[in-house]
């Protein structure tokens, strides 16, 4: 199916979510959701589990690997979250299948607003004061 979006785009979306990943800790539901349904116009459901899928298999593996040799990484965290968000996902996953796609939509817009200005909101308070 890849071969009818064109894989360059799909190569550009997976190199700039494996970039913002590797950098910023984030990637599939922030950069390749939106460039799915909106570059790519699938779905936004289509978009989801297509982010889903590609986050499977260990693509970070080679992020992790060097964040841990620096001593970033909390396994025992890591493994906790990771069970929950499989129960989480899976069962979010059910209802989000039954919601219309403008509904969709409009939930993961307010959702990244709502934490693109709590993200600003919190580092301008810690900002140093000239």
């Amino acid at each position: 199916m890849a071969h009818e979006y064109g894989i360059i785009i799909l190569i550009s979306i997976g190199l700039a979510a494996g970039i913002m990943s590797g950098m910023l800790g984030l990637g599939g539901g922030l950069i390749i959701v939106p460039a799915l349904v909106y570059i790519m116009g699938l779905s936004q459901q289509t978009a989801m589990g297509t982010s889903l899928a590609i986050l499977l298999p260990p693509v970070g593996l080679g992020a992790v690997v060097e964040y841990y040799r620096n001593g970033h990484v909390d396994i025992r965290a890591a493994l906790i979250i990771a069970v929950a968000l499989f129960l989480g996902a899976w069962l979010s996953s059910y209802f989000a299948n039954k919601i219309p796609e403008v509904v969709m939509r409009l939930v993961f817009g307010v959702f990244v607003l709502i934490l693109g200005i709590a993200i600003i909101v919190d580092t301008v308070k810690k900002l140093p004061m000239s």
